[in-house]
């Protein structure tokens, strides 16, 4: 999806990709297929590079310091990004930053857990996403698992308190290295399985002085850590009117994606003119509401091509819009999202959801 701006731009990208054929080798010529975890690979991708940028965080972070030493510009630079691969790094910074956050601490043993008191949620360290490596512990015998799964992967694991929350908000921010930064709008996001299921933008009913407190306290994070780039700052709205810091994420995330239709510059452009140090687009809506429903491939082996979802989905809806990612169809993964815009918000989320299910096959030819 970044490679979309960069063609506009005329930015060309080189990519490092894990293997042949996957979605963004299918759009960028230009492209190593390696281990991002192989110093020598990372170093050949980078050679001559203006800027080197990333679309996930796991990259060891010694190796991006190498990268740096040699001269590679790294944005969002090692000393940023740790605290996006580290959930321990970066509970530190946020106490640190005063940044309201759950009661966390971390934990190696039973012992430690019972310390800090269950039911409670457990998290690894580095490397867990999209509900990966994440546990809810309601009594002492739930906490085998996460720390067997810890000690295989050889991890350490963090303790949050299980929030009692009204909803999750995500509060995506761009910042370029001049120190220019632009806020979009608070949204709302539904998880389902531990996956970014549903995204409204904005946040409905979300108290305007509580969003304008989390775009600033997204500014504020990108600010102080030197974040180059896209961050969002995935928050939960309490019950009591408080937001709550959950986790970060260094890169155009999924809860951004209803920008690429709904927004003045999309999360992927703003992402590329913040690395390159280019002057930020507008992060203003077009559209009074945008939502974006994730695509999740389905169980139901009858369901094989989801580009057979494209007649009834786009002549039912002509102002949908549809991004598919050019993904192998697997029970849960995220294949592709749906982007439905307009004045009235029932009306958004009812396209949305039918043009998404439409295309996971949860729906029967009698829904045209």
């Amino acid at each position: 999806m970044m490679a979309q701006p960069a063609v506009a731009m005329g930015v060309p990208l080189r990519l490092l990709a894990e293997a042949e054929g996957v979605s963004a080798a299918q759009v960028i010529p230009d492209h190593t297929v390696g281990d991002y975890r192989d110093l020598p690979t990372l170093q050949r991708v980078a050679e001559g590079c203006a800027v080197v940028t990333f679309d996930h965080e796991h990259v060891p972070t010694e190796h991006l310091h190498a990268l740096a030493e040699t001269g590679v510009a790294v944005r969002p630079g090692p000393e940023a990004l740790v605290h996006a691969q580290d959930k321990g790094v970066m509970r530190q910074a946020m106490e640190r930053l005063g940044a309201p956050q759950p009661r966390w601490a971390l934990v190696e043993t039973a012992a430690d857990v019972e310390e800090f008191g269950v039911p409670c949620v457990l998290k690894v360290r580095r490397g867990g996403y999209d509900g990966k490596g994440v546990w809810v512990v309601r009594t002492a015998a739930d906490v085998r698992e996460p720390l067997r799964a810890a000690a295989r992967a050889g991890v350490g694991l963090l303790a949050e308190e299980l929030v009692d929350f009204r909803r999750e908000l995500s509060a995506v921010v761009a910042r370029a290295p001049s120190g220019q930064a632009a806020a979009y709008p608070v949204v709302a996001t539904t998880q389902l399985d531990g996956i970014c299921h549903e995204v409204v933008a904005p946040a409905p009913d979300l108290d305007p002085a509580l969003a304008g407190d989390a775009q600033s306290l997204a500014l504020r994070v990108a600010g102080e850590l030197g974040v180059t780039g896209v961050l969002a700052v995935e928050l939960f709205e309490t019950r009591d009117g408080r937001i709550l810091v959950n986790e970060l994420a260094m890169r155009p995330h999924n809860t951004g994606h209803w920008t690429q239709d709904g927004a003045v510059t999309s999360q992927f452009e703003n992402h590329l003119r913040a690395v390159l140090d280019l002057p930020l687009g507008s992060p203003e809506p077009r559209a009074r509401w945008t939502v974006m429903v994730n695509i999740l491939g389905s169980a139901d082996p009858e369901v094989g091509h989801l580009y057979d979802g494209y007649p009834h989905a786009l002549a039912r809806d002509p102002l949908l819009r549809v991004h598919l990612y050019g993904k192998d169809l697997r029970p849960g993964r995220k294949v592709g999202h749906v982007n439905a815009y307009g004045d009235d918000l029932d009306d958004c989320l009812e396209r949305a959801r039918h043009a998404a299910a439409w295309f996971r096959g949860d729906l029967g030819q009698e829904s045209e």
